[in-house]
């Protein structure tokens, strides 16, 4: 804490403090790469509803404890062992979430997110919806949904809609990781800062001016960054377009079986690794978002499909697979692409009456 530092408002797992004009929300769970739980969502709200009302508070700051990364995600473990038993986290936390998502997009006052080491998942809902976001040399950004018979949700369909040409789809589908400058080009970031500096930006935060506007953080953040806007995967661009402009996923899958470069044949490979359920949901909800009118109308979707996914036995054993038994040996349901239906899919996307996510 440093001496123009109030006392905390929130102390725990989540910690938030005034440091002179700068709200800062510290995500700290450290040896949990700060995944987030329900709670913690609730006291980012909290900390907003404070810095909001707070005329001194003039910009605010995200941050992660430790060294390792911004946030790893949500607690899958706990939202796997509610569904086991058909509990109701995943209707609360989603919901929750996704209205929080909803809100930073929103938020009246700059929001400056520090997306260095991981960023997965719910973290990237915290970050990426922010208006300024920061991504180092350390940056990994992933949503690897599919990999969990889930699809990219707190607003990651929106999000990859907006990403130039078909850069959006393969990273939805693969689940690749993007590294600081590929975020910038996949429009989920907008400066590079070397993480050397990160200290000295965020000290120049606490100090802004009371009355400082976005676009003298934004001024501020640029002072810092590198310049850098394009990464490897940027620069396979028209080959990604190409290969992944279809709107079946066997179309995609053929287009890849069909190109013998060592990018394509590892993709298919990558491909047969994930939930054929998921994928298939994953590019429905990806081709429907891009003639969506806003972010909420992507959550309102993705809420929809994930309580879907909460019920689903390809959910539960994504997460055995990845986070319990840690065998990398998922048995999905149904096992190949071809053999998901119409009918399979269809309940994704159906409304949910009373149940339907609205927003404040």
């Amino acid at each position: 804490m440093t001496a123009t530092a109030a006392a905390a408002l929130i102390e725990g797992d989540l910690i938030a403090q005034r440091e002179g004009a700068c709200g800062v929300i510290r995500l700290n769970r450290p040896k949990a790469i700060n995944a987030v739980t329900l709670e913690m969502f609730r006291d980012v709200d909290r900390a907003l509803d404070a810095f909001e009302a707070d005329p001194a508070v003039a910009v605010i700051l995200l941050e992660g404890a430790g060294e390792r990364g911004l946030c790893a995600g949500g607690d899958i473990r706990a939202l796997w062992e509610s569904s086991k038993v058909k509990g109701d986290l995943g209707k609360i936390l989603w919901r929750e979430e996704y209205i929080l998502n909803a809100r930073i997009k929103k938020f009246p006052k700059p929001y400056v997110a520090l997306m260095d080491g991981i960023v997965m998942g719910g973290g990237v809902g915290l970050s990426a919806h922010s208006s300024h976001r920061v991504v180092t040399e350390k940056t990994k950004l992933a949503m690897p949904e599919v990999g969990l018979g889930f699809f990219p949700d707190v607003g990651g369909t929106w999000l990859l809609s907006h990403s130039p040409g078909e850069i959006g789809t393969y990273f939805g589908l693969t689940g690749q990781t993007m590294n600081g400058p590929d975020a910038i080009h996949a429009k989920f970031a907008d400066a590079v800062v070397s993480s050397s500096k990160l200290p000295a930006l965020r000290e120049a935060l606490t100090k802004v001016a009371s009355g400082a506007t976005s676009a003298d953080i934004r001024r501020l953040v640029d002072g810092f960054s590198s310049g850098e806007t394009a990464g490897p995967v940027a620069a396979m661009q028209a080959k990604i377009d190409a290969l992944f402009s279809h709107d079946r996923m066997e179309d995609i899958v053929g287009a890849l079986q069909r190109d013998s470069s060592d990018f394509a044949q590892a993709t298919l490979k990558t491909l047969n690794e994930k939930s054929p359920r998921g994928m298939v949901v994953t590019l429905k909800l990806l081709r429907l978002a891009r003639t969506s009118k806003s972010l909420e109308e992507c959550l309102v979707r993705e809420y929809r499909a994930a309580l879907e996914v909460f019920a689903s036995d390809d959910f539960r054993e994504g997460v055995r697979a990845a986070v319990i038994d840690k065998d990398r040996n998922p048995k999905w349901s149904p096992p190949r692409i071809e053999d998901v239906t119409p009918q399979m899919v269809a309940p994704y996307f159906a409304e949910i009456g009373a149940d339907e996510l609205k927003f404040p």
